[in-house]
């Protein structure tokens, strides 16, 4: 977006947006699994399901995550029914626990994976990866940004004859986009080791620049 505009005193107005972005190697993987347990009886799904949520937390923690990196995200009990000729019929209770894992090696994203189908996991419903420190890289971007908006001003004015006052009279922060890059999850086989590649993440920034010219 590039646009001057013309107020009075021979003091003219160029608006300029900038963009910049850095592209990081995520250091940190976030995961969604979980155990969904189903039976006629509700205590028994529950019991069920508490027990296998144990076990995997348990062998998580024995891998040296630490209890804070655990988050229970869901715990939902529905009520299962069969359908036919139109007719509803009662078939028990569906248990669903889904834990969120916070993994700051990222290199342990399938061992984890792994280990917690191992123990009875099965659902893995979603994988990300991010990095720790999201605001150092994103600066970064916003300097890149602000410098894309400048040189975007210079040209304008370079090619009006005109002369640009290089500091801006307003810079406003667009938006900040440093989203988790998803991972594609699938069924795991507990036999095989898990490949989990975490790809490339691009932090990026947008600002729009208000600068004066003179003619």
């Amino acid at each position: 977006m590039m646009s001057p505009s013309f107020p009075s005193n021979n003091q003219y107005i160029i608006k300029v947006s900038g963009e910049g972005s850095i592209p990081t190697t995520p250091d940190r993987a976030i995961i969604v699994l979980g155990a969904i347990t189903e039976s006629p009886n509700i205590s028994t799904a529950q019991k069920e399901n508490a027990e296998t949520m144990s076990n995997i937390i348990n062998s998580l923690m024995e891998l040296g995550i630490p209890r804070e990196n655990l988050k229970t995200v869901e715990y939902r009990i529905d009520i299962q029914y069969d359908y036919e000729d139109g007719k509803q019929t009662f078939r028990g209770y569906k248990v669903t626990y889904l834990l969120q894992i916070t993994i700051d090696k990222i290199d342990q994203t399938g061992l984890v994976i792994d280990t917690a189908v191992k123990n009875g996991a099965n659902s893995v419903s979603d994988i990300k990866f991010t990095v720790a420190h999201p605001n150092v890289y994103y600066n970064q971007a916003l300097s890149l940004a602000i410098k894309n908006a400048e040189q975007k001003a210079v040209t304008i004015a370079k090619t009006l004859g005109a002369t640009l006052h290089q500091v801006p009279n307003q810079v406003q922060e667009v938006s900040a986009t440093s989203e988790p890059v998803p991972y594609q999850t699938a069924l795991y086989a507990k036999s095989v080791a898990t490949p989990i590649q975490p790809g490339q993440l691009e932090i990026s920034a947008k600002i729009t620049a208000e600068y004066s010219y003179y003619q």
